[in-house]
């Protein structure tokens, strides 16, 4: 397979500007949660784009922010480290946005990078072409980026483009997963971010980061029913009561939404057994932080 290309390609940018999203319509799956708020990626989700000459997996990391507690510092530092264990890099802006500090920020960590790395301006679908070209030229003005492209992550517009651009950049090699195989991570990790997805959703502003779910129990049992047991974390008691909603409404919302796609995941029947806990100020507790599965235990 001289002609075979494949690679690891990274997506980086300031928090809420449609990574997620973009990596799930490049795949075609949902297997990074979206949402409206920052910060929604906690670890890297792997996906994997194949077709007949070429493979790209792709790491969705943490959105590069200024960090206010350790979880914070766990997401940046995971977020920097990929930049140097792939072959590409996927800058991502929202081109609607003014660029400020915290693009100015995320540009300093590719000072040292010499792995190339890709302008993707999403969001053109909000945009005129009068609006979008100073946007582009401004950005060629800020780093040497091998290739600049415009595209709506959201309504499907360029992703073609993008994926030439890409394969421009990656080396002749090995095909690292089968065909039919779209991530590597566990399906424990994938059920826990589409419950916490279904939180964000729901509660809006009153509550923001200070969740996290954890899967006590996954098993198949009788008629190929699948009992999962989940704890959602959180750092306060009145954060335990918004989730809870009044009579429970809000939690059965969250339960009814998560195991519908649960469901299409798995292919199975689902039963969904949910339970909220406090941890008080979680976020700021190493040992509570590699408890939850979100610090390395290394």
């Amino acid at each position: 397979m001289q002609d075979f290309k494949s690679g690891f390609v990274t997506i980086i940018g300031r928090p809420n500007v449609g990574k997620s999203t973009l990596l799930n319509n490049i795949i075609g799956q949902k297997i990074a949660i979206m949402s409206d708020k920052p910060q929604t990626t906690r670890n890297k989700i792997t996906g994997v784009y194949s077709k007949e000459d070429l493979q790209i997996v792709f790491l969705d990391t943490p959105g590069i922010h200024k960090p206010k507690h350790k979880l914070g510092e766990f997401m940046v530092e995971v977020a920097q480290r990929s930049l140097n264990e792939v072959d590409g890099i996927l800058l991502l802006v929202d081109c609607t946005q003014e660029p400020g500090k915290g693009d100015d920020f995320v540009l300093s960590n590719l000072a040292d990078v010499t792995t190339p790395v890709i302008l993707v301006l999403n969001k053109i679908d909000l945009l005129s072409r009068e609006e979008l070209l100073p946007m582009i030229d401004f950005w060629q003005k800020q780093y040497d980026f091998a290739h600049i492209v415009p595209v709506s992550a959201l309504k499907n517009n360029n992703i073609d483009v993008l994926i030439e651009a890409i394969a421009e950049h990656l080396p002749t090699g090995p095909k690292f997963y089968p065909d039919d195989m779209v991530t590597d991570q566990p399906e424990r990790i994938i059920v826990s971010e589409l419950i916490r997805e279904k939180i964000l959703h729901r509660t809006r502003e009153e509550i923001p980061h200070s969740i996290a779910v954890v899967i006590e129990q996954m098993e198949k049992r009788t008629g190929n029913m699948v009992f999962i047991s989940a704890n959602i974390y959180v750092e306060r008691d009145s954060q335990k009561k918004i989730i809870i909603g009044k009579n429970g409404t809000l939690l059965k919302e969250v339960g009814q939404a998560a195991r519908r796609e649960i469901e299409a995941l798995l292919g199975n029947k689902v039963y969904l057994d949910l339970w909220i806990k406090v941890k008080k100020d979680w976020r700021n507790h190493e040992l509570t932080l590699k408890n939850l599965g979100l610090l390395d235990n290394n």
